[in-house]
């Protein structure tokens, strides 16, 4: 039980990704299945981001010359730069996922997963 304490925001990071994965395979409209897929790039972020902080240390930010810090009172800057690529990277796939329910709705009429797939091969079988 101590080490959970210890590392809340890993197993927050599990919680929702949990969370996520279970939206995003349950539900049959794509809009939640959309929010399913956020709420767990969102627990990867959180996850690299409690992974690369470190209690005591400080950004790699120069603010001019310090010679009274060492090289192991910096923080890696590696998970801080792969979370904020995540995240436009992330927005990017969104905004497209966005877009084509946009477009399957106007098609179909409807935002059930299931409900498309069957009208497509509906309309498959008909040509």
């Amino acid at each position: 039980m101590g080490n959970l304490w210890n590392n809340y925001y890993e197993a927050v990071a599990v919680i929702l990704f949990g969370i996520g994965f279970t939206a995003l395979l349950l539900h049959r409209n794509m809009i939640k299945k959309i929010i399913g897929f956020n709420i767990m790039d969102t627990a990867v972020y959180l996850f690299l981001a409690a992974k690369g902080y470190i209690a005591g240390r400080v950004a790699p930010v120069p603010d001019g010359p310090d010679a009274s810090r060492l090289v192991e009172d910096y923080i890696n800057p590696v998970p801080s730069g792969l979370v904020l690529t995540g995240i436009v990277v992330s927005v990017s796939v969104t905004a497209v996922m966005l877009a084509l329910t946009i477009r399957l709705y106007r098609r179909y009429h409807t935002l059930d997963i299931d409900r498309i797939t069957m009208l497509v091969k509906r309309e498959k079988f008909k040509e």
